[in-house]
């Protein structure tokens, strides 16, 4: 094959994307992340962002994320095992560690690095994976690493604790985990936690937990997911959690044991051989972990605004979700796309997600509901869907 038909090759994948209606495309904002959202030169009503308590552009936030560039200097100049783990990751680990009550805890750059270096870490040759159909990408991807490993890896239908049960009960797996969202992101519904921490114990299974979208916003304290349902910080529990949704900066975080957590600092891939995140992000992040242990007022806003929406649209098809995340289900993807535009026009942004993001003949449009929202904003959109409908 000559080097020029290699080009052709991908365009020709690209012209099938387009004729299938699932091109992605990239808005460019001139404004900090916001409720509202200077994009391409028009003011819009932002739905479309996880900053889901608004502290994205929190001016005290900044100023910390300032002030530790200015004593760190910008880069943290190597991987945490080399010499980039400075004073500022360190008293992050802690406060997270305590903040959901683990015995420790581990930060990385992005949830994705993260979710990476829990289940292939943990599951080789003679583990068994047990794994929900709808986790998001990056606990796939981990799970297919895993299966390069030589773990036995099997799915069960989205939240279905007895089918869960049957699959451990088969398997004859020294080591076994248990892979889950805590709320699912594009369907916003929760894992059931107890049930699926019940099966972890009868069954002597490690629970592994993506809360990428319950840190912050569920729980007394906005502890998360499993603060939510009042369960322990077990030592057979290891929980992820971002820090670029409800906390406002970004990176993530692994909580588990003491031994847990030496044991993915040793071995966890994805963690050695990354440079560390600047330490500015670290200063950034204690302040936000302040915020959010004191922001009741910022959840409880948060769920009256989507108790208004829900309201607003009852017998619509929108999916059961407590959670910020209200998926209305459309269907058919270049339907979900022109609705989309349409309140784009009336400078709504919601945006359409489409397969392979969410199963065939699901497209919908993702409405993330923020406590920067007041309830003027969710009559608007309110408003505007009824009007397109």
């Amino acid at each position: 094959m000559s080097e020029s038909a290699l080009p052709a090759q991908l365009a020709a994948e690209l012209a099938d994307i387009a004729a299938a209606g699932l091109t992605r495309r990239r808005r460019v904002l001139d404004s900090p992340a916001d409720r509202i959202a200077r994009v391409d030169g028009k003011a819009m009503l932002n739905f479309a962002s996880n900053d889901y308590l608004g502290l994205a552009g929190n001016a005290d936030i900044a100023r910390a994320l300032a002030d530790g560039a200015l004593q760190w200097g910008a880069g943290s100049g190597a991987s945490h095992l080399v010499s980039g783990h400075l004073t500022p990751h360190e008293r992050l680990e802690t406060e997270i560690a305590a903040f959901t009550g683990f015995e420790r805890a581990l930060t990385f750059s992005t949830g994705y690095l993260a979710n990476l270096a829990v289940t292939p870490t943990l599951a080789g040759r003679g583990a068994a994976v047990f794994a929900d159909k709808l986790n998001h990408a990056s606990l796939i991807d981990a799970m297919q690493l895993a299966k390069a490993n030589g773990a036995d890896v099997q799915r069960y239908p989205h939240n279905d604790v007895a089918a869960l049960e049957r699959l451990l009960a088969a398997s004859t797996a020294a080591r076994k985990l248990i892979v889950t969202d805590a709320v699912f992101s594009m369907d916003g519904d929760l894992a059931p936690l107890p049930l699926m921490f019940a099966l972890a114990e009868r069954y002597d299974a490690w629970l592994v937990i993506d809360d990428a979208h319950g840190f912050g916003v569920l729980g007394p304290h906005g502890a998360g997911s499993l603060a939510h349902f009042n369960l322990p910080a077990s030592p057979r529990i290891l929980l992820m959690g971002t820090l670029g949704k409800a906390a406002g900066v970004g990176g993530a975080f692994v909580a588990g044991s003491a031994t847990a957590i030496e044991y993915l600092l040793q071995k966890g891939r994805s963690y050695i051989f990354t440079t560390a995140a600047p330490p500015a992000i670290a200063c950034a992040l204690s302040k936000s972990l302040h915020i959010m242990r004191s922001g009741d007022a910022l959840r409880a806003n948060l769920m009256a605004r989507i108790a208004q929406l829900r309201d607003g649209l009852a017998g619509k098809p929108l999916l059961p979700s407590a959670t910020a995340i209200q998926p209305y289900i459309v269907g058919d993807n270049e339907a979900a796309v022109a609705l989309s535009k349409a309140l784009w026009e009336r400078s709504l942004w919601v945006p359409a997600i489409r397969p392979p993001t969410v199963p065939k003949g699901t497209a919908r449009l993702r409405i993330s509901v923020s406590a920067a929202h007041t309830a003027a904003d969710i009559d608007q959109l309110l408003s505007a869907l009824k009007e397109l409908a």
